[in-house]
């Protein structure tokens, strides 16, 4: 798959990083200093963790060049590393590790996430927020549009359900506190759906086409959102973001 286009993924900056804000605030471990930012992309959830830990070192794992590139000119002052989440150990044991819209993109969570405990120090604090969207009609069309195209796509579900997690948490020896918000993001028009999407979700869909497919296959999906994602009095779509967040406190 095609490396990640930072510019593109930021053009939604405010609404990829209110999350990563909402996460970090929940945190509650003043007192960390070792913090690993798990899939920092850009850098703009390791900005949000700069500014609420000034004093602690944090590090950003990514595994795509052109997203450390950005990170990296955006916060010259901050480590970042070349690093595959799904494998990644860290050297010593962390305060905290923040995974912000990251961890969706791998699979086999009852193992990764009490990998992931067990990289924690007693009281360390394992931070999750992923997107819970595939059930909206964003990511439906996506699947129905590959179907109805005979398109190949390798997009599968990979966020368990709440009590899933909170079991897996809890028998790692982690305090667990778990919710979910559904954002209504206010977007100029369908188009936009597809732009913010063509930076995540969609890229699964439509990397692996050939231009001529790849034209046919967004024109049809466009088409469908248009029909399920109607216009409000003042010309704006309004397009609901389920998301996901997880807190667990190592007990042990």
């Amino acid at each position: 798959m095609q490396d990640w286009n930072p510019i593109s993924y930021l053009q939604f900056a405010t609404e990829r990083t209110r999350p990563a804000e909402e996460l970090a605030n929940r945190i509650n471990y003043p007192q960390a200093r070792s913090i690993i930012d798990l899939g920092c992309g850009p850098g703009n959830s390791t900005a949000v963790l700069c500014k609420k830990y000034p004093v602690a070192k944090i590090v950003g794992i990514d595994n795509s060049p052109a997203m450390l590139e950005k990170a990296r000119n955006m916060l010259p002052g901050c480590q970042f590393e070349a690093a595959d989440i799904s494998n990644w150990r860290s050297q010593k044991k962390q305060d905290v590790i923040f995974a912000n819209a990251s961890l969706h993109w791998i699979n086999n969570h009852d193992v990764l996430l009490p990998h992931l405990v067990s990289q924690l120090v007693p009281q360390g604090v394992l931070a999750i927020q992923m997107p819970d969207n595939w059930q909206e009609q964003t990511h439906r069309l996506m699947r129905d549009v590959a179907e109805e195209l005979n398109a190949p796509f390798y997009h599968q579900n990979t966020v368990l359900k709440a009590e899933s997690y909170y079991h897996l948490l809890s028998q790692a020896g982690c305090q667990v506190d778990i919710w979910r918000t559904t954002y209504f993001h206010e977007l100029p028009s369908t188009q936009a759906i597809i732009d913010w999407l063509l930076t995540t979700g969609l890229r699964r869909f439509v990397n692996n086409l050939n231009l001529q497919q790849q034209e046919a296959y967004l024109q049809r999906y466009h088409k469908l959102l248009n029909e399920h994602y109607k216009e409000q009095d003042n010309g704006k779509v309004l397009m609901p973001f389920p998301r996901l967040f997880i807190v667990a406190r190592r007990m042990v």
